[in-house]
This record gives C-alpha cells, structure tokens and sequence, in this order.
C-alpha cells in the first residue's frame, strides 16, 4: 500500500501563544478561573497583559492542533495544518514559525485576509498548572472554505481541534472534514481539547462525532464529562460507544490506551513539572507519529508519555529539535 503523502493533517486554531509566570495570587485579584481555557475579548486580554510582566514571555506559534501537528513533524513525520491568521504582525509571524517547524498549511504570506490575529495568553503558575485566556481574533471565522480538502485526502489521519466547536462556522468545518475524511477513507481522530469545552459544548460534540471517530484523546476529567460516569472504568466502556479506539491521559499517573480490542496502560516518567500547557498537546502529537510510522499503539503511548514528561519539565507547550530528537533516540530500541 503507497504511503500518503501526509501522516496527518490538522485543523484548529491558529493563534499566537505567549506564555508568563504568574502567581495565584495574580489568578485570584484578576478574576481568572485558573486551570481552564476562557474565551475573552481583546481588551480584556489587554487588560491582563498590561498588569503581568511581560519581560520573560515566551511567544509561539500555537493552538492545541498546531502544537501536536508540529510534534508530528519534528520526530520526523509529515504534517500539515488547516488555520486562519489575519494580515499583521502575528499572522506573519505564525506564518513563518509553521514554516520553520517543518509543517506545511493552507496559509501564505501575501495571501492573509485583514483583520486580527488570535492570542493566547498562557499563565503558568508555580504548582505548574497553565490557565489559558484565549482572544481568537480572526480564527473565529474558521470556516469549511479554510479547508484544504485534497490534503485531507491525501492523509494516514485527520486531526481534528475540540476547541472549533465553540463557533457555529467552526463546528460546520469539523462536521465537513470529518464527513469528506471518511468519504476518502482518511481515518479521524478527534480531540475534546479541555474539560471547559465538553462541559458547555457536550452537545455540539455529539454532532461532530455523530456514528463515531476513529481515535479520541481526552483527559480524565474529559472522559468523565463527556460519558456522565464518574467511575473512570465505566467512562472508558461508555467511549467505547463513540470511539473506534481512545486515548485517556492521566497526568502524573500515566495514560490508558484502547486499540480496538484491549486496554493497555502507559507508565509514566517521572519528572519535576513546571509547567503543563502543551502536555496534551504533545501526547497525542507523538502518539499520532507513533501509530502512523508503524509503531505499536504500546510503543506509541510509551513515546508519547516520554515526550510529554519531557514538555511538563520545562516552561512553554513544545521540544526543541534536538530535544524531540532525543526522546525519539532513546525509544528507538523498544519502539515497534
């Protein structure tokens, strides 16, 4: 069978993440709900910024998609990413740190619409947890005309951003590449994104999924929400229903894996987090190269813990080069 041309194509929100140190204190004083993703206007994000030192801010490309897309590629896979930046600054700038990530997209320099680029503003605080508040600017018009069908066509997996789903247009460009991807024989992985998100948009979800997805990721909280089963057991056999096979992580204990037939869990590495925005993100981007370079679903979530472990260690939600290089090293004897 001829491999295609991509491992996997993804499609979220393209948004320039800048990330700071804050203290809980800050969290409280300010009125941010910590540990979630909130969605916010621009001035309120202007407002948060121009009482945080920005001095040490670390600025990306980024977006949930984007960042697992990019750990595709940079452990050698081919990935590309369906997204949305405006003609500024910033889109420029997503443009160009896409590009020298080694991730193709739908987006060219001098082809950029007018308007503004999303933000996200990512707290981190000293227990390591990251609270997120998001101004999506022009990505909230994401629609299915930003979708560049032939690539889906030519793609092992379609990776799909939970958080499209809080925007009508959004949820319409999910429900049509899913529909297109499996109409090509492409196979759909989806992820819920954020507790936040299943709780208010539980509905929107179900319509997406509709007769299932292919793979799922989704925390633990996530599973629980999504299935209305606090027991994590009972969750996990009620996915069953909607997912082909899924991914639960776990944090510091690990993550659970279903392949279609058995569950299989992931050991954790230890390691001294401090910060975990990205952790998500980087899973499901190792485990997605895993299992479309012919590496066991096994192999994959052991690679995907690793690499995750690694993330939470330092500030900011990807690897380095070198680094994604040296994971990838270390498994290489156990990877099958």
């Amino acid at each position: 069978m001829t491999k295609k041309k991509y491992d996997v194509v993804g499609m979220g929100n393209a948004l320039v993440d800048m990330e700071f140190k804050v203290s809980d204190k800050f969290l409280v004083d300010n009125k941010v709900e910590k540990g979630l993703m909130t969605l916010v206007d621009e001035p309120r994000q202007n407002e948060l910024m121009s009482v945080i030192n920005t001095a040490e801010a670390k600025k990306q490309c980024g977006g949930s998609a984007a960042n697992s897309v990019i750990a595709v590629s940079q452990f050698g896979g081919s990935a590309y990413y369906n997204c949305k930046v405006a003609n500024d600054a910033l889109g420029k700038f997503f443009v160009e740190d896409m590009k020298a990530s080694g991730v193709s997209s739908n987006l060219f320099a001098d082809r950029l619409e007018e308007g503004i680029t999303g933000k996200c503003l990512v707290m981190v605080t000293e227990d390591a947890e990251r609270t997120m508040n998001t101004f999506l600017g022009i990505t909230q018009n994401f629609s299915t005309q930003d979708i560049n069908d032939a690539v889906i066509n030519d793609a092992d997996y379609l990776y799909i951003e939970g958080y499209l789903v809080t925007s009508p247009n959004g949820k319409s460009a999910m429900q049509h590449a899913k529909q297109f991807a499996e109409q090509q024989g492409t196979k759909v992985a989806l992820t819920f994104s954020d507790p936040a998100m299943v709780k208010y948009f539980k509905e929107g979800f179900e319509e997406v999924i509709g007769t299932g997805v292919d793979l799922l990721f989704a925390n633990e909280e996530e599973a629980r929400i999504f299935t209305g089963e606090e027991d994590l057991v009972k969750a996990r056999e009620a996915l069953k229903k909607v997912a082909k096979r899924f991914v639960i992580t776990m944090g510091k204990n690990g993550a659970m894996i279903y392949d279609g037939d058995t569950f299989i869990d992931i050991e954790p590495y230890k390691t001294e987090a401090v910060d975990t925005n990205g952790a998500g993100d980087m899973f499901a981007g190792a485990f997605l190269y895993g299992i479309t370079n012919g590496h066991s679903y096994a192999s994959s979530g052991k690679l995907a813990s690793l690499a995750s472990s690694k993330v939470v260690s330092q500030f900011g939600p990807r690897l380095e080069w070198h680094e994604a290089k040296e994971v990838l090293e270390k498994l290489l004897p156990e990877l099958s």
